[in-house]
């Protein structure tokens, strides 16, 4: 018999970030389906087996912040979390609208409409809290005082296994120069925050690109954007968006360790043999190996 390094995760979530959805359909400068590109996302994560304990939307969900877009959303994802048996944990982007989002999406339109989409989820012993980097009318981000003490507060209790952190814009250096006029600013502050709290990583959006990096001492993990994601190694430098290699995110929360996993929603031709996963658990059980308690 033979026993992993490391057991099962503890709590899995699908991290999604950047729909862009619009009201209308239409598509996004005229060339990319951002609506064909969620329902993708969905059908691939459903189709594979993965069963994550929540779906976590880290902001622009909607990319003129319009009701309608939220609805259109609403029905896209709500009935997938509920099949999946998932919950669904959302953030505010620069492009979504507080008070539609929060009325069309969450079902809520008793906080005042310019208040903070702010939140503490509970998954298994982990504890997710969402923070509102949007900063109405602006394109960067900016937690401010009142949101920073509340989340003093709630990390002052820790949670059993931890807590998980998702905002909007990340708390990270950006690598295209562009977006440093877009980036979170007064980081030091958030950083103040978290030294010393329980939070294990911290999962973000809005650069359309993948990352990972530190803050604080903590993990942060940006996904991709569903919409379209940014070519890195744009010919000549600058900034240029693409319609390809859209990602959702795999996060594997254990006791003493989080894995991110960058999952594309595009299907690629097989490369060898195609192993299901029936076979995958005989192979196992024939090595003798077992996942560790």
């Amino acid at each position: 018999m033979i026993t992993t390094e490391f057991p099962a995760p503890s709590v899995v979530l699908a991290h999604l970030t950047d729909l862009h959805v619009t009201g209308d359909g239409s598509p996004l400068y005229g060339a990319v389906d951002s609506t064909a590109a969620l329902e993708r996302a969905l059908a691939r994560l459903e189709a594979s087996g993965v069963r994550p304990d929540a779906l976590v939307l880290s902001g622009d969900l909607a990319d003129r912040g319009e009701p309608e877009a939220y609805r259109r959303l609403r029905a896209l994802v709500a009935p997938v979390a509920e099949r999946l048996g998932a919950d669904l944990v959302v953030a505010t982007g620069n492009h979504d609208d507080r008070a539609a989002l929060r009325e069309h999406l969450l079902g809520d339109d008793s906080a005042p409409a310019d208040r903070p989409v702010r939140a503490v989820h509970r998954v298994g012993g982990l504890r997710v809290v969402v923070l509102d980097s949007s900063v109405p009318g602006a394109h960067w981000g900016a937690v401010d005082d009142e949101q920073l003490a509340w989340l003093a507060d709630e990390l002052r209790e820790r949670a059993p296994l931890g807590t998980i952190l998702v905002l909007h814009h990340p708390p990270a250096p950006t690598i295209l120069d562009l977006a440093l006029t877009v980036e979170l600013r007064g980081q030091e502050r958030l950083a103040a925050v978290l030294r010393g709290s329980d939070v294990r990583a911290i999962l973000g959006g809005h650069v359309h690109h993948t990352t990972s990096s530190t803050f604080a001492g903590i993990p942060v993990h940006v996904a991709a954007g569903l919409a379209y994601t940014q070519d890195l190694l744009a010919e000549g430098g600058g900034t240029r968006g693409q319609d390809g290699e859209q990602a959702l995110a795999i996060v594997h929360v254990l006791p003493d360790t989080v894995v991110h996993a960058v999952a594309p929603v595009r299907a690629h031709p097989t490369v060898g043999e195609r192993v299901p996963q029936a076979e995958v658990d005989r192979r196992l059980a024939d090595a003798g190996i077992v996942r560790r308690a």
